[in-house]
């Protein structure tokens, strides 16, 4: 509930519709990510219990650490499951990145 949506100072209100407008799209993406995290892990516990394990979410990515010899097979599964966390009419672009930490990943 924004009661400032129909307040009289233009601020107040302005602010109020861009939370209203934003609101959703969050909330939408917290599902997306939702879904996605709960594929992978399925996927993961399922074919690559010892290759690669999910350690934290940051907003819309995941952080896993895995086998270094084991890295082409989980990015390529990990794309394909996040991608398919959704059904838009858009395309849900996944990128994963690899690195020792996770500054060297983006």
């Amino acid at each position: 509930y924004l009661p400032e949506i129909n307040a009289r100072n233009k601020q107040m209100q302005q602010a109020a519709e861009r939370t209203a407008i934003n609101a959703p799209m969050q909330g939408t993406a917290a599902d997306i990510i939702k879904r996605a995290m709960v594929s992978v892990e399925d996927w993961l516990q399922e074919h690559h219990q010892n290759n690669a394990r999910m350690i934290l979410q940051v907003h819309d990515e995941l952080i896993l650490e895995v086998r270094e010899s084991a890295v082409d097979k989980i990015r390529a599964g990990l794309e394909k499951r996040m991608s398919a966390a959704a059904s838009l009419d858009v395309p849900l672009l996944v990128e994963a990145g690899v690195g020792n930490n996770w500054d060297e990943a983006h």
